[in-house]
This record gives structure tokens, sequence and C-alpha cells, in this order.
């Protein structure tokens, strides 16, 4: 950006609705060139215009940069080495609302694990140590599964789901996670067909959690029902802890399957290029 005057920025920007399309397309190039850093001028261009033709390019081009920046921001986390779950979350949530803060969901977060913390007692069996959080986050807070917009795509927006407290199964499941892991807590994430659950396992006790049904406690042998019920084969993996990889790509999933619902085509094609960036295709 240093190296254009406003003057000059102003006058390029006023191009973006030249008839001449290759003198647009050029436009365009030289200001994806400068970075993440024009998006607020461009913005403020956007509010001083009265020209909706500019407008639209403005809000492509806004888009187009701030996706690429998503984009970066996805490779970033996946070459990361802790992979932080809170992180990976708000990376997806930027999609809808580019400008939340990961402070802001951090904020919320720590807020609802202050509230399970004053509940808690780390003296406690484990199955009563899951009914504190239980009752907390779905009693106190009210969380609930979001079944009547069930493919909304808010529901895979974590900003969305603390401001609405409805959910579906793995942001549900994400909260409960991140708040059980900051108590200490053996509790991770298990990918089944359909449903996404929690297992609480140690090398004493293994049971499942179901956040979408109010933390549920379930058994080994409620999954293979579940799976029977489905005829599906059962495979290690449906017992399994899995990793905040598998849980971001699977909350990338739901998002596209959402897109999908409403017809929004180039959201779903977004929403692939990220998939693929996790995936390694």
């Amino acid at each position: 950006m240093d190296e254009l005057t406003p003057a000059e920025l102003i006058a390029l920007v006023s191009l973006l609705d030249d008839p001449d399309l290759e003198v647009k397309n050029h436009v365009k190039d030289k200001i994806v060139s400068l970075g993440y850093g024009i998006i607020p001028f461009l913005e403020q261009r956007w509010e001083s215009s009265f020209n909706p033709e500019l407008q639209k390019e403005i809000e492509e081009l806004v888009h187009d940069l701030q996706f690429s920046l998503l984009k970066d921001r996805l490779q970033d986390w996946k070459d990361s080495e802790d992979r932080d779950l809170l992180t990976g979350l708000w990376i997806i949530n930027t999609y809808q609302y580019p400008d939340l803060e990961f402070e802001k969901l951090n904020a919320e977060m720590h807020q609802i694990y202050f509230e399970v913390w004053t509940s808690f007692k780390n003296d406690l069996q484990p199955y009563d140590q899951i009914r504190i959080i239980n009752n907390v986050l779905f009693n106190t807070l009210r969380f609930s599964a979001n079944t009547k917009n069930f493919h909304s795509p808010g529901n895979s927006m974590l900003s969305t789901v603390l401001d609405t407290k409805k959910g579906n199964p793995i942001s549900l499941c994400a909260i409960y996670l991140l708040v059980a892991k900051k108590l200490g807590l053996p509790v991770y994430g298990v990918n089944l067909p359909n449903l996404f659950v929690l297992t609480y396992k140690s090398s004493d006790i293994t049971f499942y959690i179901n956040a979408f049904n109010k933390g549920l406690i379930f058994s080994r042998q409620d999954i293979y029902n579940y799976l029977e019920h489905l005829k599906i084969e059962p495979r290690e993996e449906f017992f399994e802890p899995c990793s905040y990889l598998e849980i971001i790509l699977r909350s990338l999933r739901n998002l596209a399957h959402s897109f999908e619902k409403l017809g929004e085509a180039s959201k779903v094609a977004e929403i692939k290029e990220l998939i693929a960036i996790l995936s390694d295709q």
C-alpha cells in the first residue's frame, strides 16, 4: 500500500467499473497485489460511492481478499504444531464474519468455562463430573440442539451458536470439548456416521457423551446398536478419539452441505477449496 498515494488509490478503485474488460482485470490484479491491508480502504470507498456497479465490484474484490486471507490462515493452522481447536473454529467463522476477532470468541468461551468451573469439583467420579458440565451447559446456560434449522450455516459458526445457544452435534460438542479440556478432563471428539459425539476416555473408564442430546451418557454397546440400526459395518474409528483436524474438516463438510441445501453453488465451491487445503488434495 505504501507505493500508492491515497489519490492514486482512489483513481485506481474508480476504474473498477471501466467498460473495457482488460482495463478492469488489470486494475483488479493490481489491487489484489496490494494485499489484505487494502481491505479497510476498499470498504471506505464502498461507503462513499453512489455507483451500484462500482460497489458490486468492490464487494467482490473485498470478498476475494478476505477469502484469500482465510485460506492462508487455514494453511498456517494446518501447519501449526498444536492445531488449536478454538483457532480452527474461529477461522471457519471468519468465512461469514470476516471482521470477527479471535479474542471475542476466546472471551466468550472463557466465560462459559468459568460458569462450569465454579460448580466443578475435581474429586468427583467421572460420571458426576460430566453431569455437572451437562447441568451448567444445558440447564443453566440453556444450550440446545437446533432441530428446527438443522441445516442452517449458522450451526457451523461458533459465534452464532454462542449467541443463539443453538447448534448442531459438532458445534455443541466443540463447545463441550473446549470446556472439558480446560478442566483437564480426558474428553475427545468421536466421528460417528451422521452424528458427532464425545468420549470420556481414561485408563480406568471409557464412556460416550451426546452433546446434541443434552449430554446423554451412553456406552460402546449403544454405538454398536446405532451402527446396526444404520446398517453400517463397525469400524475402530467409530469408537476412538479423532483429531482436531478431523473436527474442523467435518465442520467444513457440514457447512458445504448447508450451502448446498440453500442452492449457493459458489459458496459450496469455496468451502470445498478449504476442505482441499486440509485434505492434502
